[in-house]
This record gives C-alpha cells, sequence and structure tokens, in this order.
C-alpha cells in the first residue's frame, strides 16, 4: 500500500537515480524500502519515516518533533531515525533500500555501502558530512553496516512520503500509535521456467528498446 496516496516506495526506488552505483535490473528486488525527511523551521522541525517490505506492505511509520539546528542536520537525524526503527524489525541479512530527497546524503549513503567493501574502507569519493551530523552519521554507518545490502536512491521532495509526516509532527502524531510490525516480505515471484522474477528487469525497462530489442540497463 502506498503511503498518502504517494506511489509505493518499491516504484519510487525503480525509477530513481542511486548516486555512484549502478542500477542494475535485480534492484528493483529490495526486501525493505524506507523513505525519510527532516524540516527545519525556527519554531522547530521534525523527522518523518515511512517503511515498506518489497510487496507494498507498509511496517511502520513515524512522525516526531525535533529541534535540529539546520536542514541537513534534520535529514541525517530522519535517516539515523529511520534506520534504526527498521533494524528493530528486519533481519540482519535484509536488503535495503533507502529513499531520501537530500542529494548529499544519498550520495554519502552509497560511499559508506561502496567504502565497506574496499580493503581500506575508502569511499570513491570524498564524505561532504556537515560537521553537526557526525555523530548521527557514524549512527548512520554502523546501521548500513548491519544489513546485507544497501543501495539509496535520490527522490524528489514532493514525491517522499515521508515529507508530511516531518512537516507536520503535530498533525500526524497518531501514526506512532499504530501497531508495531514485523512484517516479512512475500517470496519473489517465480517464473514459469522456475526463474527469479530479479533476474528480469521491470517492464519499464524491458521495453525500452521496442519490439524484438534486447532489453540493457
Amino acid at each position: 500500500m502506498a503511503a498518502h496516496g504517494r506511489p509505493a516506495l518499491r516504484d519510487l526506488f525503480d525509477e530513481s537515480p542511486t548516486p555512484h552505483i549502478a542500477h542494475p535490473p535485480r534492484t528493483h528486488h529490495r526486501d525493505f524500502y524506507v523513505a525519510t525527511d527532516g524540516s527545519f523551521r525556527k519554531s522547530g522541525g521534525g523527522l518523518g519515516a515511512v517503511i515498506e517490505t518489497r510487496d507494498g506492505t507498509r511496517v511502520a511509520r513515524v512522525s516526531t518533533i525535533d529541534a535540529p539546528p539546520d536542514n541537513n542536520v534534520a535529514e541525517y537525524r530522519a535517516l539515523h531515525l529511520g534506520l534504526d526503527v527498521l533494524a528493530a524489525r528486519a533481519p540482519r541479512n535484509a536488503r535495503v533500500g533507502v529513499l531520501v530527497d537530500h542529494d548529499a546524503l544519498a550520495s554519502n549513503v552509497n560511499n559508506a555501502v561502496l567504502a565497506s567493501n574496499h580493503p581500506e574502507f575508502e569511499p570513491p569519493q570524498p564524505y561532504s558530512v556537515p560537521r553537526e551530523t557526525r555523530y548521527h552519521w557514524r549512527g548512520i554507518q554502523a546501521r548500513l553496516n548491519g544489513f546485507g545490502e544497501v543501495r539509496a536512491a535520490r527522490i524528489d521532495s514532493d514525491q517522499n512520503p515521508a515529507h508530511p509526516l516531518a512537516n507536520a509532527p503535530e498533525q500526524y502524531a497518531h501514526v506512532n500509535r499504530e501497531l508495531d510490525r514485523c512484517v516479512l516480505p512475500d517470496p519473489p515471484e517465480r517464473s514459469a521456467a522456475g526463474a527469479s522474477a530479479s533476474e528480469f528487469p521491470p517492464p519499464s525497462r524491458a521495453n525500452r528498446h521496442g519490439s524484438g530489442g534486447r532489453a540493457s540497463d
């Protein structure tokens, strides 16, 4: 189910760029997707997070009042919160898709993922982490290393289902009273030949070259 009438997180993830990491066809079969957003206002801000499984089942929503010093810090705090909530509900080998509407944050997350596979833990591009977020960034890195596989996609703010939760936490406080759910996604569908659906690109990519053409990523 899509939150607030927006597309399901899996659909948003499929159609969005993933900085520094190629977007192979199997990308659309994450186990869990987490969208986060943070807001900053002089009168106070907020943090929001939405988590869904691959099949669109909602796992959790969070909307909380916060007082970050600026918008950048708010975005990092929101992702830290969203990953903490997901870690309490997902197995350690889960494949996770992260959706944020902050360019530098998406880039830093994917840099951290690539650095974890480097012999000397060096990211392909230097991190650009605001000084005020350093402790939250450490927490984010620890959470990223606790999942089986992670990559981040950059989405538009008006598509982010966590955006209203972060910008109007007073109006969405009721989502925090929703029952906790530890939901596992349905297994990937199998084709008649027994092959996993994750071996094939989504229709939007498979049909990109028209009839008779071979789909490529």
